[in-house]
């Protein structure tokens, strides 16, 4: 049962709560807002516990209630600040107080941390920013509850000009199709192909079946000439890489 105490609704996707909450708000309620927000400003994310981040998120969606409850629940749910900002809408729906709003502000979290990480890879050369691209490839697949893989594509600089997802999968498969992958290549006019996919389970040790995979891909790629320099396995605290790990 949805509980009330949390209840978002419709309108307040849209309602600022200093312009339109503040007023309403007890006393109480907005000073914790006023002093949670000015710690934020001033040490910035190390100055506020994950579920305090989360609560400034909360504002927003939920200006007139204490969001302090709520926040702790998605944690404890989800387990952390990233896994439950990237939890499926359908599972953040489960938790009470949860409705439209909260699920949009949330889903704007993640969307704008890959428009940032990714903004500091596109178009620059992968060697010269591979820490920034690993970052990137977490922030989109670490999270996932289900398999994701992506391919990106370099020109003959090695420059990062396109990163495009090919399939969505299960907690523990992903259909890939080698052709496509090197017709898209083509297409694009790429001369070389990183492919990046996750492991839901958290640990990025490949599985046979992706060892045949990158195989395959690796043998229809340098039939065209085009070089496929890695497959990098996202986990929840590290990657793999199929070059380092001697796979390629």
């Amino acid at each position: 049962m949805t509980s009330r105490a949390f209840s978002d609704s419709a309108p307040s996707l849209f309602c600022f709560d200093e312009v339109v909450g503040s007023a309403s708000a007890p006393s109480y309620l907005r000073d914790h807002r006023a002093r949670l927000r000015e710690r934020f400003m001033g040490g910035g994310a190390g100055a506020v516990a994950e579920y305090e981040l989360l609560e400034l998120v909360l504002f927003r969606a939920i200006p007139r209630r204490d969001v302090k409850p709520l926040a702790r629940s998605l944690i404890e749910r989800f387990g952390s600040f990233g896994a439950a900002v990237s939890a499926p809408a359908e599972r953040l729906a489960e938790v009470g107080g949860v409705g439209p709003a909260v699920i949009c502000e949330l889903k704007l979290v993640v969307a704008a941390a890959e428009r940032l990480a990714r903004a500091r890879v596109m178009q620059r050369e992968v060697i010269s920013s591979w820490d920034a691209l690993l970052d990137y490839c977490h922030t989109a697949l670490a999270h996932r509850e289900t398999e994701g893989f992506r391919v990106l594509y370099l020109d003959r600089k090695n420059v990062l000009i396109a990163d495009e997802a090919q399939a969505d999968g299960t907690v523990d498969h992903v259909p890939v199709y080698p052709r496509e992958v090197v017709k898209r290549a083509l297409a694009l006019n790429a001369s070389a192909l990183i492919l990046v996919h996750n492991h839901p389970s958290g640990d990025p040790t490949p599985s046979e079946a992706d060892i045949a995979m990158t195989e395959e891909v690796a043998r229809a790629s340098e039939a065209l000439g085009i070089v496929l320099h890695d497959h990098l396995v996202i986990g929840r605290g590290r990657e793999l890489s199929f070059r380092s790990e001697g796979l390629l």
